[in-house]
């Protein structure tokens, strides 16, 4: 579901939060090219993705324990906390940006304007789709792109060496490197898939796949306010598309119920 941004006006529109955009902080230039690159393990994908995501916790306002969106969060996925070989660890970001992203260190974010416009289902298929990316290994070569950005490093410079020591600033520079990160069209449509079997192995209804990206090309339709977002997926398959491979799957297993026209919700659905 990646880097999902639309204005603030568009967001404030459908949904009313009274929020932020989310912060990176001052990512400034970074120091020189004399950090070393390397191999690139897990334990490496995983210790620069905390480091990414604690800075992103830092400067972003997070939803507390007793917050309605927290509470929401855990219902929904409080025993997803161990899921598939994976420690999870789930936080809500009080901001205007629609979003959510996992990393490889386990860390889920959720933006509560994502939240405003989802159902339950809707954002079980969403996280659970955020969860293959980690399971798929997707965000390993995510942070790996967004580190060697961030330590002015040539990808050919990753054969060997250890992960250098980043500053403040270029630890913010590879936290937005991150939200920016594609991933390909292949590893999307892997990670459509986890998502739908995560619903389908919990007995969730797996029509919310469908409904979330229904809601998703509604969101990159019309006019130049929508413009960006439309853009930010070119390089990803249809929502349209993703979601009629989601119903095929599911009238092939029995499991499809047609849940009407979708639409985005006037007001916010966490409550």
């Amino acid at each position: 579901m990646k880097k999902i941004l639309i204005s603030a006006l568009l967001i404030s529109a459908v949904t009313g939060v009274q929020a932020q955009k989310i912060n990176l902080g001052k990512a400034a230039g970074v120091v020189s090219k004399g950090a070393s690159a390397l191999s690139f393990s897990n334990a490496d994908a995983i210790k620069l993705s905390k480091e990414s995501v604690d800075y992103m916790d830092k400067n972003n306002p997070v939803a507390g324990p007793k917050d309605p969106y927290t509470v929401r969060l855990n219902k929904l996925f409080g025993k997803h906390k161990s899921q598939d070989g994976l420690n999870l660890n789930y936080k809500v970001y009080k901001v205007k940006d629609i979003n959510a992203f996992a990393c490889a260190d386990g860390s889920v974010r959720v933006f509560s304007s994502l939240m405003d416009i989802m159902t339950d289902d809707e954002l079980l298929a969403v996280i659970g789709h955020e969860i293959g990316h980690v399971k798929n290994e997707d965000t390993k070569d995510a942070i790996k792109s967004a580190y060697l950005k961030a330590a002015a490093l040539e990808a050919g410079s990753a054969a060997s060496g250890t992960v250098a020591v980043l500053n403040e600033s270029q630890v913010g520079k590879m936290a937005n490197e991150f939200l920016d990160a594609s991933h390909s069209k292949k590893q999307e449509s892997q990670a459509d898939t986890y998502s739908y079997d995560f619903m389908k192995a919990n007995n969730y209804n797996v029509v919310g796949a469908y409904t979330a990206f229904k809601k998703l090309a509604l969101l990159s339709e019309g006019g130049t306010a929508q413009s960006g977002f439309q853009k930010m997926f070119n390089s990803h398959p249809d929502s349209n598309k993703r979601a009629e491979a989601v119903k095929k799957r599911a009238e092939k297993d029995g499991l499809w119920k047609d849940p009407g026209t979708v639409s985005l919700p006037t007001t916010k659905l966490t409550k």
